[in-house]
């Protein structure tokens, strides 16, 4: 099947500014275009477009999608170098939701909190254990 930038736009929930500054930078090389100049798409098209998306929402660069697309272009001979970037990129993305669980738990436990039988209390401590910290501090 082929398919316009238009339905692409819409199959990947992204602007066709998106996709025509994504086919500038470089990152399309594998998308031919129609008699007429526009472009025009394939499901393997797609498929490598939802790598780039994948790539993009995970904190890649451009530039470092960029080479990874050019990896591939290259062919085969490329493997290893592509399974290098994507081992750096997987390290990235573990830290990413390292740093989001953290984050998760926290929330968790401030909602914990405001859900205590007790919250007005536990709030009420808090802030006064600020203000004497403060006090402490000369900075009131």
């Amino acid at each position: 099947m082929i398919y316009a930038i238009k339905d692409v736009a819409k199959i990947l929930g992204l602007s066709i500014y998106t996709i025509r500054f994504y086919d500038k930078e470089g990152l399309l090389p594998f998308v031919l275009r129609n008699k007429s100049g526009n472009r025009v798409f394939t499901e393997s098209d797609l498929s490598q477009f939802r790598t780039i998306c994948c790539l993009k929402n995970t904190g890649m660069q451009i530039k470092d999608i960029k080479k990874y697309i050019d990896l591939c272009m290259e062919g085969a001979s490329t493997i290893d170098l592509r399974k290098k970037l994507f081992l750096e990129h997987q390290e990235v993305i573990i830290n990413q939701i390292k740093a989001l669980n953290e984050n998760l738990n926290l929330i968790r436990s401030k909602i914990e909190k405001y859900e205590s039988p007790n919250a007005v209390e536990i709030i009420n401590e808090q802030r006064r254990k600020v203000h004497d910290e403060k006090l402490e501090n000369n900075l009131l």
